[in-house]
Order: structure tokens, then sequence, then C-alpha cells
């Protein structure tokens, strides 16, 4: 006698149903089409976790601009100055700065005027 899959087919069956949860309608419900959904939900889920990063890169340099346009400086003047200044934070903590510790963030477009004025024109 052939072996059959059994309880085996029965346990997949219920962890595929149980990641289902939440899913709408036959996605719930009917194992063929949680299996497809699942998958495909999967596919997203790796995709967005790549988009996730460049959407909060995007969002902070956003909150930069907008923190520079406010100082009289525009945003690549002042990453270059910082960068020229050895100043070691990211976007994220300088949008962080902007936000929550404005005196901070002058004092750091202060530091990347200081730098470029201090540089001779032309030299990078």
């Amino acid at each position: 006698m052939r072996a059959r899959k059994g309880a085996a087919r029965r346990q997949a069956k219920k962890k595929t149903l149980k990641a289902a949860k939440g899913f709408w309608g036959g996605r719930r419900r009917l194992y063929r089409v949680a299996a497809e959904a699942l998958i495909r939900a999967g596919v997203y889920a790796y995709r967005d976790r790549r988009n996730r990063k460049r959407d909060f890169r995007r969002l902070w340099i956003t909150r930069i601009t907008a923190a520079c346009r406010q100082r009289k400086i525009r945003y690549s003047e002042f990453m270059h100055g910082i960068k020229l200044a050895e100043v070691e934070l990211d976007r994220k903590s300088l949008s962080e700065l902007a936000i929550h510790d404005p005196a901070a963030f002058d004092q750091l477009v202060e530091t990347a005027r200081e730098v470029l004025t201090a540089q001779p024109a032309g030299a990078s």
C-alpha cells in the first residue's frame, strides 16, 4: 500500500490557513486561494521592505530641506558644508534634530556656512 500524506497534509493546510488569517473572503477560507494569496503577500512584503528604506530617506531629505529653507540655505549646500566639517550625522538624525531641537540644527547650519565661506572658491 502506498503512503499518503495524511496528517502531514492536514497540518500543512492548517498552517497555510492560519497564516492567511485576516485576509478577505475566500483568501482566508479556501486553501488553494489562500496559498496563492500568501505567496503574493510574501512578494509584496519582500519588495516593500526595500521600498520602505527609500521612502524614509525621501521623508528625511524633505524635512531637512524644509528646515534649511527656513534658515536661508539650500539643502545641497548644507549637506556639503557638514560633510566638509566632518559632522557624521545621518539624514535620519538631522531630520530629528530639525524637528525636536531647532537650536542644535541652527548650530549645524552655522557650522556648514562657516566651512563653506572658509573654503576657497572653486575648490571641492
